[in-house]
């Protein structure tokens, strides 16, 4: 996969991953919510937003709401998950918690589903012998 195409995928899996963050604590999400979440520009996120609807992975009413498709909420919670369980093994092994979040949210995109199951299967594994 050429470096450019790969940052397009890791661009919009954080605007996903955003998305479905964003309408689980605030329940509907706009463009500026976005934008703010991600430091990003309003006219930046105008044009991904374009771009996502194009791929089918979010829907725009008309009052500006932004609503991810099931194909879109469902990669959107495969990042998710994968960011989630990363910062928990990295804080599992003395990673702050801050620098866990970020590592996590760079590890997330590059690796492969062999790794990161077996990275979930080892955590569940720590911590189901922990209790």
């Amino acid at each position: 996969m050429s470096y450019i195409k790969h940052r397009a995928d890791e661009s919009v899996e954080d605007y996903l991953e955003t998305i479905l963050m964003l309408q689980k604590t605030k329940g509907h999400v706009r463009s500026i919510d976005i934008a703010n979440k991600m430091n990003f520009s309003k006219p930046s996120v105008s044009v991904a937003m374009k771009n996502l609807r194009e791929k089918e992975y979010i829907t725009m009413a008309d009052d500006g709401y932004i609503t991810l498709t099931e194909i879109g909420k469902k990669r959107a919670e495969s990042v998710l998950e994968r960011h989630n369980i990363l910062a928990e093994l990295l804080i599992h092994i003395g990673v702050s918690k801050e620098t866990a979040m970020a590592d996590a949210c760079k590890i997330e995109h590059d690796i492969s589903e062999e790794t990161f199951e077996a990275i979930k299967n080892t955590l569940h594994s720590i911590t189901s012998n922990k209790k």
